[in-house]
Parts: C-alpha cells; structure tokens; sequence
C-alpha cells in the first residue's frame, strides 16, 4: 500500500487532478490549500528555473514554483488558464503554477498503483503513485519529495 499521509483504514482518498507540462498529475485535496488565477510575481535573482518567485498571499509571502519546469518537463507558457495550486506540507506553505485544474477523483485505496521501476530515484521519489482514469494515467505526487529535491522551503 502507499503512503499517502493516510491511515491504513482509510480506503478513499480525494485528489484535484491538474495539466503540467502536458500531462496528468494529482495531488491529494488535504495538501491544498487553495487555488488561485495566476498573477505575476515578484522575481528572485540566483534561483532556479522551476522558481518563478514569491507572491503574497493575505500578508505571508510564499514561494511559487513552475511544477513543469520543476519535473523536467520544461517552462509553462504564459496562459490566462494557468492557475496557481496553493499547498501546504508540514509547517510550508507555497504555490505551484499549472496549466489548469481539471477535476476532484474519488479513489480506492487499491486503485492507486506504484510507480513502475523506471530506474529513476527523482521519478520514484516524486511520483509516489499512478491512477488509471478513462484509459489515462494520472501520476500521484509526493509533495514532501518535490518539496525536499527544491530545497526552497524547510
């Protein structure tokens, strides 16, 4: 079974699905915080590709992270559609700019398969599982492991 911040007696879990890089991935509902139309933000000098900058956000400033760019998938395009997904893990809250957000998934525990062995750790520690969904595969992400290989927020 994965470990997806759940006890082992619950058997259903929801997620928001969103586009990233083209493709299909999740995140489980409790991890976000909110999500928001992309804004402008304001630009930090000597950081990565995948971080876009930092926002305020009601008085507390949070980082905001290009997921795309961040999973190797390269930058978004500027698009009214793109959104912001608000997330929190631990003590950090911080944003993650998407394509768009498509839908909330109500899944059983026993449908949510491992990550295939690719022979990548980065793959294996980010992508925690994947969901079949009407012949597409959605990819399960670990937060903490995006988080951890960012390195941005402790």
């Amino acid at each position: 079974m994965l470990d997806i911040r759940k006890s082992e007696m619950d058997s259903q879990f929801e997620f928001i699905t969103f586009s990233a890089g083209g493709q299909s991935f999740c995140l489980e509902i409790t991890q976000i915080r909110e999500i928001r139309r992309w804004t402008p933000v304001t630009a930090l000098p000597h950081t990565g590709d995948d971080v876009l900058g930092v926002m305020n956000l009601r008085g507390a400033v949070i980082p905001i992270f290009d997921l795309s760019a961040r999973f190797g998938l390269g930058r978004t395009a500027e698009n009214e559609r793109n959104v912001v997904i608000v997330a929190a893990s631990h003590e950090s809250t911080f944003g993650l700019l998407v394509e768009s957000v498509s839908e909330i998934l109500a899944v059983a525990n026993e449908d949510i398969q491992e990550t295939p062995d690719i022979q990548s750790d980065a793959t294996k520690q980010s992508i925690q599982g994947v969901i079949a969904v009407d012949g597409a595969m959605v990819r399960v992400i670990n937060l903490d492991a995006v988080l951890r290989s960012v390195g941005a927020v402790a």
